[in-house]
């Protein structure tokens, strides 16, 4: 579990700093994704699911507004 805290401390950084948001939208994703999963599969209540959705769709919402500085990985 060190691992996961240190990826999410340095992700959020990254996330914070408008300079290396797209850096850290691509580190938090799995993250995230893991975090949604783990919200709709052991936990009954909706407040935890609609919070991990709303800051999944934000982190997509990043990944897509910065698509143009992806290119390079994907071509």
């Amino acid at each position: 579990m060190p691992l996961i805290g240190a990826v999410e401390l340095v992700g959020g950084l990254l996330f914070i700093i408008p300079k290396t948001r797209a850096l850290g939208a691509i580190v938090i994703l799995p993250i995230m994704i893991g975090i949604v999963l783990h919200n709709f599969t052991l936990f009954l209540t909706h407040e935890g699911r609609i919070i991990a959705v709303i800051l999944l769709l934000i982190n997509l919402w990043i990944l897509i507004d910065n698509r143009k500085k992806y290119e390079v990985l994907l071509s």
